[in-house]
């Protein structure tokens, strides 16, 4: 059964964790690297799974895995072999659905909420080539090239029992179809669809969001549509082009209103976290059922959602 479905007839919103990088540098880790957070997996893990810990107990009900820069050529390319790179990408989901049960086990965990569930991050191809590529999309490869690129990771993300995938922060229409006919080689598996926006109706590469969800819709395998990774104030606008278009649940977890620098490896601009728990509230009425944080978000931000979110219940 889809779970997202499954969940969302217990409870009227899904609280997603927050940034996974953001925590890992607070914890000392040095992620200036072509593998970013996935470079944790080889070197220091337990730190990604205090990560998910934190975030379930801020009230989570997903853990986003930390194989978003963990594709096959990323680990290739810095020497890694294919075993290795294979044990890596699985370990991600490993870690996740081990902290998950740890938290479950205890008694009071599971009062008045669902077992949290695990995604599998798949980042768009742009994340692999580590220069923002994923704020821009037009990557000039074919769609055959982009679906050689998702199949291995979706394959292993699968085997290692991730409960749904998350192709996250995508710019480009072509890939979400690519990566949709990878998905059909799944049947029975679920993913959700969230993309990169740069302003109130447009993907990063262009395409009309409204246009990409009416494409996605009529997908039984896609569970929810979205953005992340998107500035939270173009989340509204953005809401109300995907809804006209779809019926399956809006997901929506923004970075904090910054902008990153990919030359500069930095973030600019200013930060709007302050209003982030009040501007997830006006999401749900808009039609948002799927919330939480991307970049520069943490734990506290998700506590807060979670505190808001079980109210409703």
């Amino acid at each position: 059964m889809n779970p997202l479905e499954k969940m969302l007839e217990s409870q009227p919103v899904i609280i997603l964790d927050g940034a996974l990088a953001t925590e890992l540098e607070k914890q000392g880790c040095d992620l200036n690297d072509d593998l970013w957070s996935a470079k944790v997996l080889a070197q220091e893990p337990e730190k990604i799974k205090q990560v998910h810990r934190n975030y379930f107990n801020a009230g989570a009900d997903c853990a986003i895995t930390a194989s978003y820069q963990a594709s096959m050529e990323g680990f290739l390319k810095k020497g890694y072999s294919l075993s290795e790179a294979s044990n890596l990408i699985r370990k991600s989901v490993v870690l996740a659905a081990e902290a998950r049960d740890e938290f479950w086990s205890g008694k009071d965990n599971r009062l008045d909420r669902s077992k949290p569930i695990i995604a599998g991050s798949a980042g768009p191809y742009g994340a692999y080539l580590a220069d923002g590529s994923e704020y821009k999309g037009n990557y000039g490869v074919s769609k055959e090239e982009l679906k050689n690129f998702h199949r291995p990771r979706v394959e292993l993300l699968v085997e290692a029992g991730a409960d749904i995938l998350a192709l996250e922060t995508v710019p480009s229409l072509l890939e979400v179809q690519a990566f949709v006919e990878v998905l059909h080689e799944f049947p029975g598996k679920y993913a959700w669809i969230s993309f990169s926006a740069k302003d109130g109706k447009h993907i990063n590469e262009g395409t009309g969001i409204g246009e990409c969800a009416a494409w996605l819709d009529s997908f039984e395998q896609v569970a929810a549509v979205g953005v992340n990774c998107t500035p939270l104030q173009y989340v509204s606008s953005l809401i109300k082009e995907i809804k006209p278009h779809t019926d399956k649940p809006v997901i929506v977890y923004p970075n904090s209103g910054e902008i990153y620098n990919a030359a500069e490896n930095k973030w600019e601009g200013a930060s709007l976290q302050e209003n982030f728990n009040s501007q997830a509230k006006i999401w749900y009425e808009q039609g948002a059922q799927l919330i939480g944080g991307c970049c520069r978000t943490g734990p506290e931000e998700i506590k807060d959602l979670a505190a808001w979110g079980r109210k409703k219940e």
